[in-house]
This record gives structure tokens, sequence and C-alpha cells, in this order.
């Protein structure tokens, strides 16, 4: 595996790749199947936002490599179930080793499940709710590199979208959060220039029919 300062790996196939995956297999599957493609799914929109949440403060591989347990746990992060959940439902996450026992991030969930649904039921879909986000191209850089990705923690679009969560009752939704959230969703390209996947990111960006 060989790299060069524009943050872009040629990897033992050959293909030139972003920096971040480091070539583990599951987090390389990750960047090259799901990180950056459009998703209109409310059920892949839950999880994702809800996921970020509980990577706050953690890496995203270590939050990937629980994924399966946190939708067991989570009845598959159908917002209309997690909903539902109680007190019984809390003290059984909290003993549940396979997801990241933290009383506050598992709260967060079974309230952001509530506002989801609340959500879903004012705008049609999560879907249209958060596609609504999709930045302006004049908010996006000229050209993505390493440098330029790095420094793109949040934006004046993920603040929005923090901020509109936030008055509507959500947690664990910073705009830092939002921005992470935007990124995996392809609601932004942010595969660097030259990175196998950029155009084919792109190309499904521009064939995707917005939710609305």
């Amino acid at each position: 595996m060989a790299g060069g300062e524009d943050g872009v790996l040629i990897g033992d196939d050959g293909k030139a790749r972003c920096f971040w995956h480091g070539n583990l297999p599951d987090y390389l599957r990750y960047h090259d199947e799901e990180w950056g493609r459009p998703v209109t799914d409310d059920i892949r929109l839950f999880e994702k936002i809800c996921l970020e949440g509980f990577q706050s403060g953690l890496s995203w591989l270590t939050i990937l490599r629980k994924r399966e347990n946190f939708r067991a746990a989570f009845a598959g992060f159908d917002f209309c179930k997690v909903a539902e959940f109680d007190d019984a439902d809390v003290e059984r996450l909290l003993k549940d080793a396979g997801i990241i026992r933290h009383r506050a991030k598992i709260v967060s969930t079974i309230n952001n499940a509530r506002r989801a649904r609340e959500l879903a039921d004012e705008r049609g879909s999560l879907a249209a709710y958060f596609w609504s986000f999709e930045p302006d191209p004049s908010e996006r850089p000229a050209a993505m590199d390493r440098e330029t990705l790095r420094n793109l923690a949040k934006t004046p679009t993920s603040t929005a979208l923090s901020k509109d969560l936030k008055k509507r009752g959500w947690s664990f939704v910073g705009p830092t959060t939002a921005y992470a959230f935007m990124q995996a969703m392809g609601l932004v390209n942010d595969h660097l220039e030259g990175c196998c996947v950029r155009q084919q990111v792109e190309a499904e960006r521009q064939a995707l029919k917005r939710p609305s």
C-alpha cells in the first residue's frame, strides 16, 4: 500500500482510495460500498444518525464493528419500534456487552426514535427532511484533498441541521455529528480527488431522485 500527500492510497489491488480506511478489510469495504453513496431509506438514515451519536468520543471503526450488535439491540433501528422502548429496555441495553453501554446515548436513541416518528409524520419521511439539507454547490470546496477533508469537521449546513434537530428535541446531534452523517449518507461527496469511488458516488448522486 502506497500513498501521497494528497491522501490517496494505492491498495494491493492497484486501486486508489481515500487514506482513512487504513487497508483494514472491513473498513475498506465500508469505504468502497457504503460511505458517501446516497441513502434515502428512513431506517438506514435513522440508524446512521444514532450510531454517529454513539461514536462521539470513539472511532467510527469501533462502532462499525459493533453495528450488527446495535441492530439486534435496537430492533433493526426501526424507529417506530424503538420509540416504544421503556425503562426496562434501557436496563436491558445497559447489560448488553455487544454495544456501547452509555446510558445517556441509549436514552438519547430512544428519545430520537420518538422525535423521528413525529418528523416522519410531519414531513412524510425522514428522507424528505434530511435531503432538504443537502448543501448548495456554492458551499462545497472547489477540490477535495486530504487537507480540505481534515478541515471539514462541520459546515454551515451541518450546523443548521444540528440546530433544527435540537429544536425538535433530538439529542447527540451536534454540528460535527450532523456533518459526519451527511458525508456517510451521500448528501455530500467527500471522497478525495483521485479515489476510485469518487466518480461512482457522483454518478449515483446525479441519478438520484431527491425525496420530497
